[in-house]
C-alpha cells in the first residue's frame, strides 16, 4: 500500500463513526495469522520476473477472504474494492496509487489455492494457532452436518445438473447439493471438516470427524449406532449421542438434557451459513467447493474465538 494518500483517503480518516463492516475487518484484521497463512502461499505463488509483475500476496490473500466473509464472486470482489474505503483498507490497497486486481487476477490466485489444497493446510494452521493458545478443547467432539444448496435447474450450457450433487429428503421438503459434515469441540470450534453429497448418510462420515482423544461424543440421531455405542463403551468412553427410536418420555428427557451440549455444533454453522453467507455453492464439482468450505471453516474459527484471541495477544504483548 502505498505512504502516499487521495484527499478522498484522508476525509475518510475524519469521519466520526466506525461502521460495523470496519470494525468486523479490524477484528479479523488483528486475530489473523497472517504470517503463517502467507507461508503456506508463497511457495506457489508467482514472483517478480517472469512477465507481468504480481501483485503484493498479502493483498491476494486479504481478497480471497474478503470474498469469504461477504460471499463475494470473482468480479463482485473486484467491484467492492473500487466501491469500498473499508475494503480497500482491509487490502492495502489505495486507490489511484494501487493497481487494483482485476477479476482474472482474483480467479488465478483462487485456483492457486484449488490446485494446491491450501486452505485445508490453512485450516490446519489456525487450528494449531488455537490449540498453542488452549482455545481447541480435546475431550469431547460434537458432530454434525449441513447441507449447503446447488442449483437443481439444468437451464444451463450442459443442460444437466451438476453430476457430483445429489438430492436428499429431510422431512418433507427435499434439497439438492453438497453435505458438509463437521466435528467440533464442546464450544463449538471446529477441527474436522468433511464434504460429501447431500444424500450420504452423516453417520459414514463420522469416523473423518474424530481426532482420537475423544472422551465424550454429542451427536444427534443419525448418529445413533448400536454397535458404536458399545465399541464407545468398552474404550472407556462416554457415548451421549441422542436416542433414536420410538419416542417416549424418557427418550426425551435424555435427548433435551444432551442437546443441550450438541447444539453448541449449530454455531458454527450459524456463522458460514448466515454471517458468512456460504448457504449455497458456488462453483460446480465438490473439489472447488470443499476447498471454499475449508476456508469457510478456518476463518469462522478465528471469528468466533476473536475475543479471546485477542485478549491472548493484549496479555502477552511486549513479552
Amino acid at each position: 500500500m502505498s505512504e502516499q494518500r487521495t484527499l478522498a483517503s484522508v476525509a475518510y480518516d475524519s469521519k466520526r463513526k466506525t461502521t460495523r463492516r470496519e470494525q468486523f475487518l479490524q477484528e479479523m484484521d488483528a486475530v489473523t495469522p497472517w504470517a503463517a497463512l502467507e507461508a503456506l502461499v508463497r511457495p506457489h505463488y508467482a514472483v517478480a520476473g517472469n512477465g507481468r509483475r504480481p501483485l503484493p500476496l498479502a493483498t491476494m490473500l486479504r481478497i480471497y477472504f474478503l470474498q469469504q466473509w461477504f460471499d463475494l464472486a470473482d468480479p463482485a470482489a473486484e467491484d467492492m474494492l473500487y466501491d469500498s474505503e473499508s475494503m480497500r483498507r482491509f487490502a492495502r490497497i489505495e486507490l489511484g496509487e494501487d493497481r487494483v486486481p482485476d477479476e482474472t487476477t482474483i480467479l488465478t490466485f483462487r485456483h492457486l489455492l484449488e490446485r494446491h489444497q491450501l486452505t485445508a493446510q490453512m485450516f490446519a494452521a489456525v487450528n494449531t494457532l488455537l490449540s498453542e493458545r488452549r482455545l481447541l478443547l480435546k475431550a469431547g467432539t460434537l458432530v454434525d452436518a449441513t447441507i449447503i444448496a446447488a442449483p437443481s435447474s439444468t437451464k444451463n450450457a450442459t443442460k444437466t445438473r451438476d453430476p457430483e450433487m445429489k438430492q436428499t429428503r429431510k422431512g418433507n421438503p427435499w434439497y439438492f447439493g453438497m453435505k458438509l459434515p463437521i466435528g467440533t469441540d464442546r464450544r463449538g470450534v471446529i477441527h474436522s471438516v468433511v464434504t460429501t453429497h447431500a444424500a450420504a448418510a452423516a453417520i459414514t462420515q463420522l469416523p473423518y470427524l474424530l481426532h482420537g482423544q475423544e472422551t465424550t461424543l454429542h451427536g444427534d440421531k443419525a448418529y445413533d449406532k448400536a454397535e458404536d455405542k458399545l465399541q464407545w463403551e468398552l474404550s472407556g468412553g462416554r457415548y451421549l449421542v441422542n436416542k433414536s427410536g420410538p419416542r417416549t418420555t424418557y427418550k426425551d428427557a435424555i435427548n433435551r438434557t444432551r442437546s443441550k451440549t450438541r447444539a453448541r455444533v449449530e454455531h458454527a454453522f450459524h456463522v458460514i451459513k448466515r454471517v458468512f453467507g456460504f448457504t449455497k455453492v458456488r462453483y460446480r464439482g465438490l473439489v472447488k467447493n470443499t476447498v471454499r468450505a475449508y476456508a469457510a471453516c478456518a476463518l469462522a474459527n478465528l471469528f468466533r474465538m476473536r475475543v479471546d484471541l485477542r485478549a491472548y495477544q493484549l496479555q502477552h504483548q511486549g513479552t
